[in-house]
């Protein structure tokens, strides 16, 4: 079976094509950033405008890539949700337009589904079960993931997400948008211990995170310079990123622990950030645990990861090409596969 995957749920257009045999075939990704920098954020307008002028040609780029023809396709799946509802409506809308024109079913994919099991397209893939460890600008949260649509919430934060934190303390350090990964790069500059700040809900006994008093503790050391050289800028974005690591290493371990499980998987954009793989690595290396991470390519917002949970999910793909969205969508409701 041939998968057509559409991800169009913020500010990153992805189209990719999965095979349930071959793998994946193909894969391309429009991000925005060079036209929501303007603004310093994501405007939701023109996030769903560029939508619509990238998704046909790049899925017509991914045929070309796989040698594939439309016919070729066998179920297109989409992001139904969560996301910002104008972007999620072209993909929904593309998706079963394509769908009825092909005659082909079409599967509505939960993002943060989509996100947990990207790690599967790595080589080697985790076994389920497995902590699935979710960090992006929009979500910070601890799954016990059993099998596809086996979820169970283990721990969230309760306000700023830790890559949303990331793209704050980014702000008020003067960086550029995007925040977070310019704020990793300063970081790598940075001297250790010049900085301490806090870690928030380290020893709550919970796997919940909070990282909103964080911003507001950076808030504070910033407005304590007389002077916010480049040096003093990098030492500041260090100690910043020192205290969220330390903060998800040991809520992760100790999701490890409480649920007696010895793989860990980590994704979304945060995912990405160097400092985090090597803490925990060598955390899971002290304790005989393994850590899985998605290819670089697939920590963002992709396509790829639409295509394989489409695939894990055929058996609820229809063929009625009515459609909705769903920009709040609690990932506890999706069924089984």
């Amino acid at each position: 079976m041939l998968v057509l995957g559409i991800e169009s749920s913020c500010d990153e257009t992805g189209i990719a094509l999965y095979h349930t045999e071959r793998g994946l075939l193909a894969h391309h990704l429009h991000s925005q950033i060079a036209m929501h920098a303007e603004y310093g954020g994501v405007v939701p307008e023109l996030a769903s405008r560029d939508h619509i002028r990238r998704v046909l040609p790049l899925t017509e780029r991914c045929l070309q890539d796989a040698d594939c023809q439309r016919s070729d396709i066998d179920a297109i799946a989409y992001t139904e949700g969560p996301g910002l509802a104008g972007a999620l409506l072209v993909g929904a809308s593309i998706a079963n337009a394509l769908g009825f024109a092909l005659q082909k079913p079409v599967i509505p994919v939960h993002h943060l589904e989509g996100h947990l099991l990207s790690p599967l397209l790595a080589d080697p893939a985790p076994a389920f079960p497995f902590v699935a460890l979710l960090v992006s600008g929009g979500h910070s949260q601890l799954m016990a993931v059993r099998g596809v649509g086996q979820y169970e919430l283990l721990g969230e934060t309760v306000d700023d997400a830790a890559g949303e934190a990331f793209d704050k303390t980014a702000k008020l350090l003067g960086l550029g948008y995007p925040g977070g990964p310019a704020l990793s790069r300063l970081a790598e500059q940075g001297q250790a211990g010049r900085f301490t700040l806090p870690r928030p809900m380290l020893h709550s006994g919970d796997l919940d995170f909070s990282f909103s008093g964080l911003k507001t503790a950076v808030l504070t050391l910033v407005r304590q310079q007389d002077t916010l050289d480049p040096q003093t800028q990098a030492d500041i974005a260090l100690a910043f990123q020192e205290a969220i690591v330390e903060v998800l290493v040991k809520k992760s371990l100790a999701a490890l622990k409480q649920t007696g499980m010895k793989q860990l998987v980590v994704a979304g954009g945060v995912g990405a950030n160097r400092q985090l793989r090597q803490q925990l690595d060598l955390a899971a290396e002290r304790r005989r645990l393994k850590v899985f991470y998605p290819p670089l390519a697939f920590c963002t917002d992709n396509g790829a990861m639409i295509a394989f949970a489409g695939a894990q999910r055929l058996r609820f793909a229809n063929h009625d090409y009515a459609f909705s969205v769903k920009p709040r969508w609690d990932l506890s409701t999706l069924p089984a596969a």
